[in-house]
């Protein structure tokens, strides 16, 4: 009886031992495939995403800034989502929401409405984010941070360049969108040239609108107004940018009156700088956009990181003086073209001479 028993015991000794084996082997085995972080996934886990609320991409500098901003963010090692409203304020908040509670780092902003997207800010604030207003300053907000061009020298240029042409006679000014806090800037701007001529009686304003949401199709019926009201003798038109300024020069070509009216623009559009070459349109404000995307994009990454960007040039949006860079802006007319527009790959020059064949 007792070497049965022994053989059981052996034969269990045994099967112990080959399971303790079979286990040892395994956990060896489970720790050699377990996955090890890479530096590469550290990194993209610690990767800056800004988040780049648009208004819209109508104008044609739009595209481009949507464009050179992802390509500047991108070239600083983090990431971009970029969403755009075509014009509606509350699609741009919802939107805006959406990429705060997604885990942005930092909200960029291009205002469609300056006085309701202080809404975004706050909730922006509140979810401990940053935010950066790009070209459009937002209103009655704590921005952290507005990145743009001189809009009142926006203005200014474009009232001394017309000015210069036309020292007396009827004016008409052919506003922005009055939502947009930048319109009423590069208003002031205007007047600030235009009125000691219109205090020594030299210049009289005839007319003067806003242009709702920037259509240029407000901006026809506008100048409609302005021409009928004037039996056509109007000598100067200042439009706030180009696409207005192409709705103006379309009226003006209906009734013979194209390139005999002096009209300012901004923005160096394509349309409108082959204007300026035809001698439909008297001159535009270049801002280059690769350097205000270039600049946004650094001090948007910065300011997700925590890194001091203080600024004592400051813009009041208000509310608070809003820590601000503003870049200067140029003006454009048909004899600085080539070395300004063209020499900074802005246009090409067979787009812009395209009906001389330059």
């Amino acid at each position: 009886m007792k070497q049965p028993f022994n053989q059981v015991k052996i034969a269990l000794f045994l099967l112990g031992i080959t399971l303790l084996l079979f286990a040892c082997d395994r956990n060896e085995k489970v720790m050699t495939e377990t996955p090890v972080y890479t530096p590469k996934e550290e990194v993209s886990q610690d990767k800056i995403k800004i988040g780049f609320s648009m208004d819209t991409l109508v104008e044609e500098r739009w595209v481009k800034d949507k464009k050179l901003f992802k390509e500047a963010v991108e070239n600083l090692g983090a990431e971009v989502e970029i969403t755009v409203a075509h014009g509606n304020d509350v699609l741009q908040i919802w939107q805006a929401e959406k990429m705060i509670s997604s885990g942005i780092d930092l909200l960029v902003i291009v205002p469609h409405n300056a006085e309701s997207t202080a809404a975004i800010v706050n909730k922006a604030h509140a979810a401990g984010i940053k935010v950066l207003s790009y070209d459009r300053l937002v209103k009655n907000a704590d921005v952290d941070l507005y990145v743009s061009y001189d809009n009142e020298k926006i203005g200014e240029l474009q009232a001394e360049a017309i000015t210069n042409l036309v020292p007396k006679g009827k004016y008409v000014y052919i506003g922005g969108a009055e939502t947009d806090y930048n319109a009423h800037l590069i208003k002031k701007g205007v007047f600030n040239v235009l009125q000691p001529y219109i205090n020594n009686g030299d210049i009289t304003i005839v007319f003067d609108q806003w242009t709702k949401d920037w259509l240029p199709e407000n901006a026809k019926a506008n100048i409609e107004l302005a021409l009928q009201a004037n039996n056509n003798e109007i000598d100067a038109i200042i439009a706030t940018n180009d696409a207005t300024a192409g709705a103006v020069i379309e009226v003006l070509q209906e009734r013979g009156l194209a390139g005999k009216i002096p009209v300012a623009g901004q923005d160096a559009d394509i349309a409108a700088v082959q204007r300026i070459v035809e001698g439909a349109q008297t001159m535009t404000v270049y801002k280059p956009i690769n350097e205000l995307s270039q600049k946004a994009a650094e001090l948007a990454v910065m300011l997700a990181r925590g890194e001091d960007v203080s600024k004592e040039q400051k813009v009041n949006n208000e509310l608070v003086d809003v820590p601000s860079f503003l870049l200067s802006p140029i003006a454009v007319d048909r004899a600085n073209i080539d070395e300004t527009i063209i020499a900074d790959g802005f246009h090409k020059k067979e787009e812009v001479y395209r009906s001389f064949g330059e």
